[in-house]
């Protein structure tokens, strides 16, 4: 994996946006200074990070994105302890997953190790998801469907399906994610209605029927504001949309537009410097 980056004025935000902002791994960030914004473009080819540096500046380096996770997190990590539903431990061990069902009778116990894939429930912007979609569904007669775009490591959508979802989909853009995935649902069963794919949420489009009643969508927020037709187009009529990935810094954009897009705000949360919201068909 390769890194280009460059730090511009924020008041130039919008040039670069029509320059690089399309390219699938850009991300724009906060600066140091309040009126600077910092680039990222990862790529998969020294190539293609070379090329942007030849173009616009900047500099290139090569970016090591094995176990990364793994290398960060604490070696004994607590579980993650969501409303009164789910258990979400870090360790695959028998022994512990065994002493988390004897602790926490009646809640669903998920194992989900660190790996090279982003979600492992502990972050704020999974955690909240989680914790929306438990309050979401609390109470719901009906059977449901949800869709999870950008899935990461999966967590989203098994614990879905494991809390009463009766069929789901769940895709990342990337690779490495649904291979993650692919192994945590081998891991911890109970997601024969899954539907788990490689897809890019600016090319992918519900089948007629497809629509879900929840769409959980943690994104990026540039990526955000650029999907919301997408992710509308993946609601039932009377759906629901989670969205997380947001710095509290690009909040109010973010929001203002999905409101533009046709969506009406119903819950705004933040945790730490990152916001997660709930929102409907306006």
């Amino acid at each position: 994996m390769w890194l280009w980056k460059k730090t511009i004025a924020k008041s130039n935000e919008e040039e670069w946006q029509q320059r690089v902002g399309n390219l699938p791994g850009a991300v724009f960030s906060e600066g140091f200074q309040a009126e600077r914004l910092n680039i990222d473009v990862y790529t998969e080819k020294e190539e293609e990070a070379l090329i942007l540096e030849a173009c616009y500046g900047g500099h290139s380096e090569q970016i090591n994105t094995i176990d990364w996770v793994a290398a960060t997190a604490p070696e004994n990590t607590p579980p993650l302890i969501i409303r009164n539903r789910l258990v979400i431990s870090a360790s695959d061990e028998p022994d512990v997953l065994e002493q988390l069902r004897r602790q926490y009778p009646g809640r669903i116990i998920l194992t989900f190790p660190a790996e090279r894939a982003f979600g492992t429930g502990n972050h704020a912007t999974t955690s909240t998801c989680l914790r929306m979609l438990c309050d979401e569904i609390k109470g719901r007669q009906s059977e449901w469907t949800l869709t999870d775009i950008g899935c990461g490591t999966g967590v989203l959508a098994l614990a879905g399906l494991r809390l009463g979802a009766k069929q789901a989909i769940s895709f990342d853009f990337d690779p490495i994610a649904v291979e993650v995935a692919q192994r945590n649902i081998d891991r911890n069963g109970g997601a024969d209605n899954l539907e788990l794919f490689q897809a890019d949420v600016f090319e992918w489009t519900p089948a007629p029927g497809e629509q879900a009643d929840i769409v959980l969508a943690n994104l990026f927020s540039t990526v955000l504001q650029k999907a919301f037709p997408r992710l509308i187009a993946a609601m039932k009529q009377d759906g629901v949309l989670i969205i997380s990935g947001i710095l509290n810094s690009q909040k109010d954009e973010t929001l203002h537009a999905a409101e533009a897009a046709g969506l009406k705000v119903i819950k705004v949360v933040s945790r730490g410097k990152w916001t997660t919201a709930k929102l409907t068909l306006a």
